[in-house]
């Protein structure tokens, strides 16, 4: 795989998948620009060489072509001002504007396309999409790991149109950092697997039987493991069909030596909603018509004490609704005591994209903690052993 450092890009024109896939107001604000930032290295370093930057991403789902919401537009005036240069825009990814603008890019200029995801045959893998993708560029750049999972045009199809493929400095970071959680954790090595389905992650905790030596389990997903240990849970979520396998996991834990621990209270409400009455009761107590919606004060100081104690720490998903200020304290707790292991006790901390990534960020933690990935699905099936589109197309 050739990496950016080893790559000089003097006077050549770099087509650089991008994941500038980030959360928007109702006025097209930017809430969260993790993304865009951590493709800045990547963009500097091709134009400090002597080169010109075509950037492309998809932003949201757009259904039916080209949508207001999801213009790449609204994020050219964030970027110029965070590159510190004025970034040009292509109202098409393909086309004769995209084509002529990026013919005439200059070395030092950078060009932005739109939403590749107004067409459908981006997500189809339409080898002739990424084929004319292909000609705006001499080499292409692959730094978008969030979508590193997807065999999409401008992912994965696209690298067989180019001789000279390169892997960015977001991908390469998001490659070494969860290769050394797997292959070379210190102990003790504590995951806290969060978030609102276990059938999301049945794989990856799986995979991590093998490997920690504590795995924490908080989030809507803990629910369903309470109900299969006969306890009540009100509303609060569940997947009734993933009760026996949550029973299989506890018992597989156990086999292996891992300590497996679950919550033993929680904050529940009568509402989903941030204003409902709320209460904290013991695990399996919660009342019919109430609802789990985050980890109680009992869970937070159990967890935080095992966590504390860890040399790498592995967080993927909220303890609860975080989205609600007073549904919030569990995760912030977790946050607030990873930032604690990695500043105190020297730990590795891998923060796995997604809400967790959100969370650590918005709490204003995000360069307090070892790494935090971009990917959070990219990031949880590497680590479950899949094979990434994104990272073969690099290969081959």
């Amino acid at each position: 795989m050739i990496t950016l450092d080893s790559y000089n890009f003097s006077g050549k024109k770099a087509l650089v998948r991008v994941d500038f896939n980030v959360p928007l107001n109702d006025k097209f604000e930017i809430t969260d620009d993790t993304r865009i930032r951590a493709t800045i290295p990547t963009i500097t370093k091709i134009l400090n060489d002597g080169g010109s930057v075509i950037l492309m991403s998809h932003l949201g789902r757009p259904k039916e072509g080209p949508t207001e919401k999801f213009s790449l537009k609204h994020l050219v005036n964030p970027l110029s001002l965070i590159l510190g240069k004025t970034v040009k825009f292509a109202d098409d990814c393909i086309g004769s504007q995209a084509t002529e603008m990026a013919a005439n890019l200059a070395a030092g200029e950078v060009l932005l396309l739109e939403n590749l995801r107004f067409y459908k045959e981006e997500e189809k893998g339409d080898a002739a999409f990424a084929e004319k993708l292909s000609k705006l560029g001499d080499v292409w750049v692959m730094d978008a790991f969030g979508t590193a999972h997807r065999a999409h045009a401008s992912t994965a199809v696209i690298g067989k149109y180019f001789q000279d493929k390169v892997c960015g400095y977001v991908m390469q970071a998001e490659l070494d950092n969860a290769m050394r959680l797997l292959e070379n954790s210190e102990r003790p090595f504590t995951a806290i697997m969060g978030g609102a389905k276990i059938s999301d992650k049945i794989l990856i905790i799986e995979r991590l039987l093998d490997k920690v030596d504590n795995l924490l389990i908080g989030g809507g997903m803990s629910y369903t493991f309470s109900k299969a240990r006969g306890g009540n849970i009100g509303n609060s979520l569940c997947e009734p069909d993933k009760m026996e396998l949550t029973l299989e996991l506890i018992k597989k834990a156990a086999d292996k030596g891992v300590n497996l621990v679950l919550p033993v209270d929680n904050l529940v409400a009568d509402n989903f909603s941030n204003d409902a009455n709320r209460q904290v009761v013991k695990v399996g107590q919660i009342p019919d018509g109430w609802e789990g919606l985050d980890i109680g004060p009992e869970t937070i100081k159990l967890f935080s004490e095992i966590v504390s104690k860890s040399k790498t720490v592995l967080w993927n998903g909220p303890m609860g609704v975080f989205e609600f200020s007073n549904f919030a304290k569990g995760t912030n707790a977790i946050a607030e005591t990873v930032v604690k292991a990695t500043e105190e006790n020297d730990a590795f901390s891998l923060i796995g994209g997604g809400d967790s990534a959100s969370a650590i960020n918005n709490a204003g933690y995000g360069d307090r903690v070892s790494y935090v990935s971009t990917g959070g699905g990219a990031l949880l099936e590497y680590m479950e052993g899949k094979e990434l589109p994104g990272v073969t197309a690099l290969k081959s």
